[in-house]
């Protein structure tokens, strides 16, 4: 998805807030329509990736589907030669996307693609290749997961394709025979992919971790595949898999059945069926719709899936990916929170001196999972007083360990999102239901912060409005700040009723590209209008 610019979206929200809808929003019918999707789709909904798309072209030409992976790559790319993502979230994209293209000009050009076409892509994400690993420098790389080896491994890979174009070279290409080859931003370099690839060169069992990237790391290494045929819950790294095992029907069928759903494309990470659900059950909950409420039947199967998925090594978020405190902590909240009484011992696996880790051996921190440990354990104090002593502990130095990673501004940034607003939700909401006293200053915070940043159509967002964003904000004043919000909240309202529905919101979740996980985003926004529709004085002048 390409991104709006921010003026441009402020236009189409202005027409969109001068056509609001005249009929009520049935927030609860949205709702129930929302969980019975949950189960339709049961890997999840999830946009397709460039990034990930490129590797499966680049990886598996034989599989079923590749000319429209060609197209897609070949229609997604913008005028300036690059693929979507703002600021340096256009790196990762943009190198697979013509590392695969100029694959496919070097060996067999793509049937029903004019190679006219092709070459034309190639010749202009060379240059925007070539612009953004010259202008950006290692500390403006975003925080997105393998993001320090797919750097060195494509350019690498595409510098290797450079050497090896064809003589006569295509007139469009012909500049880059004998040219200077691609460098790699100030700050990184490839001995870390060196030595991983090293590592897996022998008969060695590769790391849970790194199943999800294991495209970048030659498909070498023991797997062992789950029922379902994914690798790290990746088709990319599936396909790499399967290319160094051969072919393997479990494999196949992930492959196929992922290309089939998305028509050629295919998302960086599915299936997502916990994280989705959980995220969604919760977030719903916290808002006043209960889930049991609103459709009895559907929320029953969805927690017995969720009970099914939660082990003494905690829950993943999908089928392929490694346990995790961030998915694992939702999960023990949206069992608890709707009537289950989950073990929540598995929670201390990820204890880690004065916070909780997202897994062992992580790169960076996360904050937002951190809030949602923060709410699990005040939840279980709260609830269930088990182990008071422990529990207490943790919840005061994970309070002070969020509190202490605020930003300046007021606001919270994380390795799972790119806005400020989802991260400051997570962490400010968490705070001010069990932050106690060390945690209301970090709060307060946190509200001027939102409160000061809320555009003048009535969105928050952080390259322009969208409505999950405004979602986020509009959570934080609702929750936190009654009444000192109202009138802020009242335009942000307004905002999220007429814009509900008319368009998609741009990707802003992490993966090794941005993605947008449609159900997760659509229950956020229904979270915050049923928050809003709840209060009179935000309601009212709504």
């Amino acid at each position: 998805m390409i991104y709006t610019p921010a003026t441009a979206r402020s236009a189409a929200d202005s027409e969109a807030l001068r056509n609001k809808p005249s009929g009520p929003l049935d927030v609860s019918a949205e709702a129930r329509e929302l969980l019975t999707g949950l189960l339709a789709a049961p890997w999840g909904q999830i946009s397709p990736s460039v990034y990930e798309t490129g590797r499966l072209v680049a990886l598996a030409p034989w599989l079923a589907g590749h000319p429209e992976r060609v197209e897609f790559l070949c229609g997604t790319q913008g005028s300036d030669g690059a693929w979507p993502g703002p600021d340096g979230y256009a790196l990762v994209p943009t190198l697979s996307a013509t590392e695969a293209l100029l694959g496919i000009l070097i060996g067999e050009p793509q049937r029903g693609t004019p190679t006219d076409r092709l070459v034309t892509s190639v010749h202009k994400g060379l240059d925007a290749c070539h612009r953004l690993l010259s202008t950006l420098g290692g500390d403006a790389l975003p925080d997105t997961p393998a993001i320090e080896l797919i750097v060195p491994a494509l350019t690498a890979a595409l510098n290797e394709h450079l050497d090896r174009l064809p003589d006569p070279t295509p007139p469009g290409l012909a500049a880059w025979r004998g040219r200077a080859r691609l460098p790699l931003p100030p700050g990184v370099d490839a001995s870390l992919l060196a030595g991983l690839r090293a590592r897996l060169a022998g008969p060695t069992d590769v790391p849970l971790k790194l199943l999800h990237s294991l495209e970048i790391l030659g498909g070498a290494g023991r797997v062992r595949v789950g029922h379902t045929g994914t690798v790290g819950a990746s088709p990319a790294a599936t396909a790499a898999w399967l290319a160094a095992e051969r072919r393997d029907p479990a494999g196949m069928n992930y492959l196929e059945t992922v290309v089939a759903t998305h028509g050629g494309p295919v998302p960086s990470v599915i299936p997502i069926t916990m994280f989705e659900r959980s995220w969604v059950l919760s977030g719903l909950h916290h808002a006043g719709l209960n889930p049991a409420g609103l459709d009895a039947a559907t929320t029953g199967r969805l927690l017995d899936e969720l009970s099914a998925a939660l082990g003494p090594a905690g829950a993943s978020g999908g089928t392929g990916l490694p346990p995790d405190a961030d998915t694992t902590s939702v999960v023990l909240l949206t069992l608890a929170q709707l009537g289950r009484r989950p073990d929540v011992d598995c929670l201390w696996n990820f204890q880690a001196d004065d916070h909780f880790c997202v897994w062992p051996g992580e790169r960076t921190t996360s904050p937002t999972a951190n809030a949602h440990v923060l709410e699990t354990l005040g939840h279980h104090l709260t609830h269930r007083v088990t182990a008071p002593e422990r529990y207490t502990a943790a919840v005061r130095s994970v309070a002070d360990w969020l509190s202490q990673r605020q930003r300046p501004d007021g606001s919270w940034s994380d390795k799972w999102h790119a806005s400020p607003y989802y991260a400051t939700a997570c962490c400010a909401l968490a705070l001010h239901r069990y932050g106690g006293r060390a945690g209301t200053a970090a709060v307060d915070r946190a509200i001027d912060f939102v409160m000061s940043t809320q555009d003048s159509g009535g969105g928050w967002g952080r390259w322009g409005a969208t409505a999950e964003e405004t979602g986020y904000a509009l959570q934080v004043l609702l929750v936190a700040a009654p009444g000192r919000g109202d009138a802020q909240a009242a335009r942000g309202y307004r905002y999220l009723r007429a814009t509900y529905g008319q368009r998609a919101d741009p990707p802003l979740w992490h993966d090794k590209d941005l993605y947008l996980p449609a159900a997760v985003v659509r229950g956020g926004v229904l979270a915050a209008l049923a928050l809003a529709s709840g209060n009179p004085a935000v309601a009212g002048e709504g």
